[in-house]
């Protein structure tokens, strides 16, 4: 005769989960807590002073007084929108990203990988490549002033020893891009370069034993097989670089102060100098909310597309 208890399911481990799979309410209870710290510095460093500035962008705020001011409206918005000094300043910011990621994406990712297929010495390499991210861009700026500086610095030297003219870095809007890009590639090529160091170390060795014994050349491994699967991460690295290169403003303030005649200041130079140098508040903020309706733009727009082709290169697969 079958009892009750022999029908009862055996026990089971308590796994602090709900049947359905959703956590137990004593987890969510800690997992709050947990991160609470996180979300109240958030709320006070980055979504409180947004919420202060788009406030302040509708008055008259200057950051001589005390008070917001006289309420505006929207006239900071029509000036910042219709002044020729702000687009030119944005244009600087632009000029500057394409100057810098081309680069910054391209020789970072070759450096990663020949580093990646050196036998020796290769931790030496990347301390090499990712020391310089490391220094403050108050010491890069001044070590490359004195390299730019006429007549005493090192590279108006090498061009004076080699018989070629030498470029005004510093007192020419062409010779200060140049000076700037170049510093900008030395200081910060470290970063993308750890990214693509750390994607290189998972692609599976088995990948590329099976094309050697294939007979596939290194250039061909690379080609085919390591730089598709650094897909992800160049789109990665891309987005990461355009908008760290949108927001340009210390090594250019530091090495350049925007001149000559303002013809390389970018645009966060510009909500400073109007902001604390002309003591305009209300109007600094004004600008620097345009600046990030751009940079949300921008992001949004690379997502729709990453988005997009994510989902055609699923479609893709299921058909297949």
């Amino acid at each position: 005769m079958t009892t009750v208890a022999a029908t009862r399911p055996a026990p089971t481990a308590h796994t602090g989960t709900h049947p359905a799979g959703r956590p137990h309410r004593s987890e969510r209870r800690a997992g709050a807590l947990l991160t609470a710290p996180f979300f109240v510095i958030y709320l006070v460093f980055l979504i409180g002073p947004l919420l202060v500035g788009v406030v302040l962008s509708f008055f008259n705020t200057t950051t001589v007084k005390d008070g917001l001011g006289e309420f505006v409206g929207l006239s900071n918005y029509s000036e910042v929108i219709g002044d020729p000094q702000f687009w030119d300043a944005m244009w600087h910011s632009v000029l500057f990203t394409l100057l810098t990621t081309p680069p910054l994406v391209i020789l970072t990712m070759a450096a990663a990988i020949l580093a990646s297929r050196v036998r020796r010495g290769r931790v030496f390499y990347r301390l090499a490549f990712f020391a310089p991210y490391v220094v403050p861009s108050s010491i890069v700026a001044l070590i490359f002033l004195w390299m730019y500086t006429p007549q005493i610095g090192l590279i108006p030297k090498i061009f004076d020893a080699v018989g070629l003219p030498v470029p005004d870095f510093i007192g020419s809007t062409s010779g200060g891009w140049t000076a700037v890009t170049l510093m900008t590639l030395w200081w910060t090529f470290g970063f993308n370069f750890v990214l693509y160091t750390a994607a290189i170390q998972d692609v599976p060795s088995d990948v590329y034993e099976a094309a050697a014994i294939d007979g596939a050349s290194p250039w061909q491994q690379i080609r085919h097989i390591t730089v598709p699967m650094l897909g992800r991460t160049t789109s990665l690295v891309l987005i990461l670089q355009i908008l760290a290169s949108l927001k340009v403003f210390d090594q250019i303030y530091l090495l350049l102060g925007g001149g000559p005649d303002q013809s390389t200041r970018p645009v966060i130079e510009y909500i400073y100098d109007t902001g604390f140098t002309s003591y305009r508040g209300g109007y600094g903020a004004a600008a620097t909310l345009v600046y990030f309706v751009v940079i949300v733009v921008i992001s949004a727009a690379w997502y729709g597309l990453r988005h997009r082709r994510a989902t055609r290169t699923a479609a893709r697969a299921e058909e297949s």
